[in-house]
């Protein structure tokens, strides 16, 4: 049996067989990623899993391959599938519920995804990546240059005068902001890019991330930020804040200063999505989500400015 997951950047469906066991099937979106990325993703999460970090694995195909490209009358550019392990657990929260759980459950997990978020950081300090290995970069230019990865986002139609002169003045000031802190492998390597509370399975204790689509090269405290994003303005977000620094500091160093930093990459990651819903602007999801996204970015890039 084949039911649908999610349906918003992939196709995601979870797929029971005959047998009882579960998988989830992804269905790529078109031009996303090419074959090189697509293997490069792969490569990434088998390393990690060789470190000791617990990442979903991924199932080949009989002919061997971890992803196949599948064509039909109606698809003829084709499209990239891959199977993946089903990993138990429920979401650590959503954007339109919030995080589950009081605050002892809340600093629990993410006390637990601050260490996870270290570990991944520290192997990427020092894996070196295969030769052909390809993925996308969260930098200054891929964030708030001439076509940010996910669009746009000072162009977003819904945007009113004040907004967007806003978002205009924020491109400049991140593009700036983040080309002047640097990139040595203490601060900057390969990141998940996308550690929101739905890519955060727990079951019990156990806490594990999922999902490495966005996955590609940007600075350590992008992760830190995404993870945090969604729940700004909460009234759990300190506790949730505190004990994600605890977490990561006991595998990595956080300093006070690098904190001070996370206005301006809390502001880079709220404009991601506001280019995301631009790009997309037709569907039913962006048409939902465009107003809270416009409010949540609002918010970020107002306090980042202020702080500067």
């Amino acid at each position: 049996m084949i039911a649908p997951i999610k349906i918003r950047e992939n196709a995601v469906f979870r797929v029971d067989t005959r047998d009882g066991r579960r998988a989830v099937l992804r269905i790529h979106r078109l031009g996303y990623h090419d074959d090189a990325a697509l293997h490069s993703e792969f490569e990434w999460m088998h390393a990690l899993a060789g470190a000791g970090i617990e990442v979903p694995r991924v199932m080949k195909s009989r002919a061997g391959h971890p992803f196949e490209r599948v064509h039909t009358d109606e698809l003829p550019a084709g499209r990239q599938i891959d199977v993946l392990e089903w990993i138990d657990g429920r979401q650590l929260g959503a954007l339109e519920s919030g995080l589950d759980g009081g605050d002892g459950d809340i600093a629990q997990r993410y006390c637990t995804l601050g260490g996870i978020a270290a570990r991944m950081h520290n192997h990427t300090s020092t894996w070196r990546a295969p030769e052909g290995f390809q993925r996308h970069s969260w930098c200054e230019q891929g964030l708030a240059g001439d076509e940010p990865l996910w669009g746009r986002f000072w162009e977003l139609e819904p945007l009113s005068v004040s907004q967007r002169r806003l978002f205009e003045r924020a491109r400049d000031a991140i593009r700036s902001d983040l080309a002047a802190y640097g990139k040595d492998s203490a601060q900057f390597g390969l990141i998940h890019a996308d550690l929101v509370p739905e890519n955060v399975l727990v079951d019990g204790g156990s806490v594990r991330v999922i999902d490495f689509d966005d996955a590609g090269f940007g600075w350590h405290l992008f992760d830190v930020a995404t993870s945090l994003y969604f729940i700004r303005g909460e009234p759990y977000f300190d506790t949730a804040m505190e004990a994600f620094v605890t977490g990561y500091r006991e595998h990595r160093p956080l300093g006070d200063a690098q904190l001070r930093r996370l206005p301006l990459f809390m502001a880079a990651r709220g404009t991601t999505y506001l280019g995301w819903v631009h790009r997309r602007k037709h569907t039913d999801t962006a048409k939902t989500l465009t107003p809270v996204l416009i409010d949540y970015a609002v918010s970020a890039v107002e306090e980042y400015l202020g702080s500067r």
